[in-house]
This record gives C-alpha cells, sequence and structure tokens, in this order.
C-alpha cells in the first residue's frame, strides 16, 4: 500500500473543476481526495491515520496539473513509412497515381506483413513511449495492417503485452480488420467479411477492447458494417465506426443504429447525421491532424450544440499523419475547430473516456485512476499557445513515469 501526496499545485484542472494551490492524495493506484491545500484533510478512513505519514510528498512548484489525456483515435501497429506517397501527394500526385505507383494502404500492409514480430513491436513500443512522455495516458490502438487472422490476433497480444511494461500507456486496443480489403481477397469480397466476422471472437479472447470498421467509398459498405459490428457486439467488442471522413455513405446513422461507442472523423457529417449521433447517444471523435492535411473540417461546433459528447484523437497513421502529441492536437482543435480551451481540454480527457467507455478515467477526481501530468505552464491557458505544451512529469496510476 503506497500513499502519495502532491503539493504546491498553483492550478488544478481536474475536468469538473478549477482550483488553485491544490494538492492530490494518491492511494495504491486511485485518487482519494484532490482539492485546495487549505482543505487537505488530516485523515482519510482506511487509507491513512494521519496526513503526515504519507509514504511520499512530491512539491510540483506551482505548476499546473490535469488529468492524463486520452488519444481515442490512432492507428500505432505498422511497419515502415509512406513519405514518399505524402510527397507525391503535395506534388498534385492522385490516389489513384499513388496506388499505381506501389502506395496506399497496401504498401503498408505488404511492409507489416514482411516484418518480423520483434521488430514490430520494438516500432509500437517506441511510439507509444512518444504519446506517454508527451502527457497521453491512454491510448486507443487500432490493429489493421496484417489483415490476416493470425496477424490482427498478434497485434491484439502484442498492445496487450506492451501495456503491462513500464512507461507504457494504458491501451484501448481496437480490432480493425474491417480497414480495407486486402489483395488476396479480390473478387471474394464476401468471403472477407465472413472471415473477419469469424476472427471476432478470437479478438476478444486476445484482449481486444473494440471492434472498428472503415465505413467509406473504396472500403466498407453500411451493410457490410451493421453486420461486423454487430458481430463484434455479440462477443463483448464496444463498436467504433470510421464515419463520413470522405463521402456520405449513411455510417453515422449506422453508428446510431447499433449504439456504437464513438463515430469518429466524421469529415462530411450533416445536420442529420448529428442528430442520429446524439439520439444514439455516439461520442463523436474527431482529428484535427487529419483535417488538417485534408483541407476539411468536421462541423465540430454544432455537434456540440447538438449536445454531441466530443472526443478527440490524433488519428496517428503511416500514410497520412505521423502526430503523437496530444497537446499539439488541443491546440490544433482550437485553432481549427473553434473550441474553447476547456472545450478541447474536455474532449482529451472526459470525452476520451466517453468514446471508449470506461468510467474509471479523464478526471482527477476521487476513484479514479490516478493519471496526472504536470505541463510546463502555471495555466491551461498554455495548450492554446504552445502546439504541443510540454509534459514536465506524467504519473499513470500514481507512479511516476521515467522519461
Amino acid at each position: 500500500m503506497t500513499v502519495r501526496l502532491l503539493t504546491n499545485i498553483g492550478r488544478l484542472w481536474t475536468g469538473t473543476d478549477v482550483c488553485s494551490n491544490a494538492a492530490v492524495l494518491v492511494h495504491d493506484d486511485r485518487i482519494v481526495w484532490a482539492g485546495p491545500a487549505s482543505d487537505l484533510p488530516q485523515s482519510v478512513p482506511g487509507v491513512i491515520d494521519d496526513i503526515v505519514d504519507v509514504d511520499h510528498v512530491e512539491n510540483l512548484g506551482g505548476g499546473l496539473v490535469t488529468p492524463g489525456l486520452i488519444d481515442a483515435h490512432s492507428h500505432p501497429v505498422y511497419a515502415g513509412n509512406r513519405w514518399a506517397e505524402l510527397a507525391m501527394r503535395t506534388s498534385g500526385s492522385t490516389n489513384n497515381e499513388i496506388v499505381a505507383a506501389g502506395g496506399g494502404v497496401a504498401s503498408t500492409v505488404t511492409v507489416t506483413r514482411g516484418t518480423d514480430p520483434w521488430t514490430l513491436c520494438n516500432n509500437v513500443r517506441e511510439r507509444l513511449r512518444q504519446w506517454i512522455c508527451a502527457g497521453t495516458t491512454t491510448v486507443e490502438a487500432k490493429t489493421g495492417y496484417h489483415l490476416t487472422r493470425d496477424g490482427e490476433l498478434a497485434d491484439v497480444r502484442m498492445l496487450r503485452s506492451l501495456e503491462e511494461e513500464p512507461s507504457m500507456p494504458r491501451i484501448h486496443a481496437t480490432f480493425l480488420a474491417a480497414h480495407m480489403l486486402p489483395p488476396e481477397y479480390f473478387g471474394r469480397r464476401r468471403d472477407y467479411i465472413e472471415a473477419v466476422r469469424l476472427w471476432a471472437g478470437d479478438a476478444a479472447a486476445a484482449g481486444a477492447d473494440s471492434i472498428d470498421v472503415y465505413c467509406d467509398e473504396g472500403h466498407f459498405t453500411p451493410d457490410e458494417a451493421r453486420v461486423l459490428l454487430m458481430t463484434g457486439q455479440r462477443v463483448g467488442l464496444k463498436a467504433r465506426l470510421h464515419a463520413c471522413a470522405n463521402e456520405r455513405v449513411g455510417a453515422a446513422q449506422v453508428a446510431a443504429e447499433v449504439g456504437c461507442a464513438s463515430a469518429d472523423l466524421l469529415t462530411e457529417a450533416n445536420d442529420d447525421d448529428i442528430k442520429a449521433l446524439h439520439h444514439g447517444g455516439v461520442a463523436a471523435t474527431v482529428c484535427p491532424g487529419s483535417a488538417l492535411h485534408n483541407g476539411r473540417t468536421p462541423p465540430v461546433r454544432a455537434m456540440l450544440d447538438r449536445g454531441v459528447t466530443l472526443a478527440l484523437g490524433t488519428d496517428h497513421n503511416p500514410g497520412q499523419c505521423g502526430i503523437t502529441s496530444m497537446p499539439l492536437v488541443i491546440g490544433l482543435s482550437v485553432a481549427m475547430f473553434g473550441l474553447s480551451v476547456n472545450e478541447a481540454l474536455r474532449a482529451a480527457t472526459l470525452g476520451g473516456a466517453a468514446a471508449l467507455r470506461v468510467s474509471d478515467r479523464g478526471a482527477l477526481v476521487p476513484g479514479m485512476y490516478a493519471d496526472m501530468v504536470l505541463w510546463d505552464a502555471d495555466h491551461e491557458g498554455a495548450f492554446a499557445w504552445a502546439f504541443g505544451l510540454r509534459a514536465l512529469r506524467v504519473w499513470r496510476g500514481g507512479v511516476p513515469v521515467q522519461a
């Protein structure tokens, strides 16, 4: 049993409140008290009889402390890169020209399949370290670049094993075999969909938390997405959906109908889609890095005005966006989407927890995981200024993460 006291917090942004001259008391991996230091109790029944007997006291020098950030959408499990493809795209090449030159998602699938598991794991480990060192203590991490049963299941197991290592973020593993139709299934689309349905139960047994489907032109149809998501739900996986990223094909309506935890990207969503998400209780996960890359922004203000829960993600992936910094995502969301700093921070904490449907993180209140960040600032407004505010200290479950 360990009791840790963090003192001299200049400003504590809890997710539900803000207070100055604050303190946080942690028992094992949970918060047992947080608030103004002047109100710090002398004892906490069942935790500590006298506050002077705490095991560790840390003076945080008057800085800003927030909950650990939550990245609600990322694709970190891949090998290789597609930088040459990005250069082609910025020079005016079309998607067809890029694919003809050997690029596109299929190229990442080929390289990932050809990479030995040890090398792939090391690459993913290094990426995840970038997230937690930047203040992100929970990462939603998708598979989707093997597109074989054994490869996708190995990716899920790898994510689960990495989460157990010191100085790794918490992982929400998402099974995304329905990313695209793999080349060996050309002309056998129905066979692949049936295969993915059969793999879903194995993915759940391997430790996946969610199932995702890329529902868009050139990927999977709404009817296919509905069948795949409902199959995943029957084996205990939460449902997520890439929706309205490039075209409106009815994906948002499917997300609401199925009861997805989140619909993601939503660049082309309209008012009917937003209404459906609200009525279906579906969180909207938006990714400013990808929106900036595509030159199109989702209707974020309309979503908030309608009462849709907003979450933020990096959408880190090999073909479009290399961001691993949620502080950068917060800054971009303020600048691009017109969010207030508080709205963006909530989307990156409590909103992310809602999108993952976890109730044990995202706020610094009693009972929550003691996932916390001390920032190189004394006010949360710095997120809108720094475009990548620096994390000075990170705690996962009350334990300091070693840089």
